[in-house]
């Protein structure tokens, strides 16, 4: 007879499922520790690159390393003619659907898929880091009627988008921005998609399998999250006098208020704290962005305050879409990009966590308790 489902553990809230070396999530102190160093240490300070070298290889790199492991990357960025093909076919479809298929199509060009080596694994993390971000500004110059542009290699992966996506040269501080934001998102523990990924990864699946289907985890609203809304909130309360008004009328109808509460954190999001000061250079940099910037702050305090007073107790802070919604629109980007761009920095980190499941080699089979019917039989 099966045993009753630990009370309070639907959908494996607090199992530990996975044991690893990569990130820790601590919701109660809002820290965010990657492979040792604290978020904030590494945000701004490291790029995405040498970011994505820490969680597969377990440090950071030295200079002669990060440079080979650039140029490498660099010469992975173009897309195989079938690839561009799918995303071509892909052009009306959500970017983050066009993505999935195309990540799925890159294996197409791989001499042996299903090799999961530690030295093919480390392969196919660097073509999927190079050209996630290819592909998602090919869609989005093909989403708009427009021609893709071929990567150039003297660029960083950041700049290097910029560039494909506008045809001109990357506003360094745009590029810094981007580059910042892809590190603030590259691993979250054992979140949605990445506990996807492994478990692909736990049946020796290869790495384009499971970052195909964590693709598709990251796809759903409840994971993906939906920065987007918070523009459209913020173009709504419209001055920061207006919002106090706004918020409680959208509380008192029911309706959540974007960009707050998080399911592990308890406090400020760690990542939310990085990219205010991301958002906050771009809007002294762009004057066009400032008015917005400010009133984004304008709003944060009141909405903290306004949370605390209607739903006390449930310790409703900013989360990382409020500012990634900022960030991303400086850049030009439009919302329903979002959360392809996010899954151009998560990359790196679902890579990591399959490069770790292939180690362990560990096959993921957890247990249901079965609450069905029993004795039916079939009608004569």
């Amino acid at each position: 007879m099966s045993q009753p489902a630990t009370p309070g553990r639907r959908g494996l809230d607090g199992v530990v499922a996975a044991q690893t070396r990569l990130s820790h999530v601590d919701g109660q102190a809002g820290e965010l520790i990657i492979v040792g160093y604290e978020l904030k240490d590494l945000a701004g300070v490291v790029s995405f690159e040498e970011a994505a070298w820490l969680l597969w290889s377990g440090t950071l790199p030295l200079a002669g390393e990060l440079g080979t492991m650039r140029r490498e990357v660099a010469a992975l960025r173009a897309l195989p003619e079938t690839t561009l093909s799918v995303i071509r076919a892909a052009a009306k479809a959500p970017p983050i659907d066009a993505l999935r298929m195309a990540c799925a199509s890159l294996s197409l060009g791989v001499a042996n898929p299903d090799d999961i080596s530690p030295a093919a694994d480390r392969r196919a993390a660097m073509t999927l880091a190079a050209r996630f971000p290819t592909i998602v500004a090919a869609h989005t110059r093909l989403a708009e009627g427009r021609e893709p542009i071929a990567p150039r290699a003297d660029l960083s992966l950041a700049a290097n988008f910029l560039y494909m996506v506008t045809g001109r040269e990357p506003d360094p501080i745009a590029a810094r921005s981007l580059d910042t934001y892809w590190v603030t998102v590259i691993d979250h523990g054992m979140n949605a998609s990445t506990f996807t990924a492994r478990v692909i990864a736990s049946t020796r699946s290869d790495m384009m399998s499971a970052v195909t289907g964590a693709v598709g985890a990251l796809k759903g609203p409840l994971h993906g999250g939906a920065p987007g809304p918070v523009l459209d909130m913020l173009v709504e309360i419209k001055t920061a006098d207006h919002a106090e008004a706004w918020l409680r009328r959208e509380l008192a109808e029911g309706r959540r208020i974007m960009g707050f509460g998080h399911r592990v954190y308890k406090v400020r999001d760690p990542r939310a704290e990085v990219l205010s000061r991301v958002a906050e250079e771009m809007g002294r940099a762009r004057l066009e962005d400032r008015h917005l910037f400010d009133l984004a702050r304008d709003v944060e305090r009141t909405a903290l305050r306004v949370l605390d007073e209607v739903k006390p107790g449930r310790n409703l802070r900013t989360n990382v879409e409020f500012y990634t919604a900022l960030v991303l629109q400086s850049l030009g980007l439009k919302p329903q990009t979002f959360v392809a761009m996010f899954a151009c920095g998560r990359v790196a980190g679902w890579c990591a966590h399959v490069i770790e499941q292939h180690a362990e080699d560990h096959l993921i089979r957890p247990q249901s308790d079965y609450i069905g019917p029993r004795g039916l039989k079939v009608g004569k």
